[in-house]
């Protein structure tokens, strides 16, 4: 298994590590998040909306409601972009009542925050990045998967940065 390590030495690189991502990810993709609080998830997320056209002001983490849906554009085509943070999930069944399946397979773009809160519903395919807090300004990444796919964004991804 490949996997890519990172240093960002501010929330400017971490922002601009975001929307490099997103340039290589595409509908169906899933991207999940793993970190303390603090450590710079969110951030990430900001600079992913970015790249997709969103602003960054309207990306707020959706911690009171599970998951929020931005309309992003993606090589010149619509495309949502699925937030979630389940962060103050309480209960494994309040994923499952938002549906989660029509948006982790759906046509979007997805990531999500605190992705180790669903236990057993993780997809068997996802981009893991995984946020470590290294001092007030600086956060390490590494990003992993066992999926073919993700292995060439990595490599991919390797050669942008």
């Amino acid at each position: 298994m490949h996997s890519l390590k990172i240093s960002s030495h501010s929330e400017k690189e971490t922002i601009n590590l975001g929307r490099k991502l997103v340039g290589l990810l595409g509908r169906g993709d899933i991207v999940c998040l793993f970190g303390t609080l603090g450590a710079g998830k969110t951030v990430l997320v900001k600079g992913m909306a970015r790249g997709l056209g969103i602003k960054r002001n309207q990306v707020i983490s959706p911690s009171f409601v599970l998951m929020r849906e931005y309309s992003a554009r993606v090589r010149n085509k619509r495309m949502p972009f699925y937030h979630f943070d389940l962060y103050r999930l309480t209960n494994i069944k309040q994923i499952l009542d938002l549906g989660y399946e029509e948006y982790l397979f759906g046509q979007g773009i997805s990531v999500i925050e605190w992705a180790e809160r669903m236990m057993g519903y993780m997809p068997g395919e996802f981009l893991k990045i995984k946020l470590e807090i290294r001092g007030s300004r600086q956060r390490n990444l590494k990003l992993s998967s066992n999926s073919r796919r993700y292995q060439k964004l990595l490599h991919d991804l390797e050669s942008k940065i």
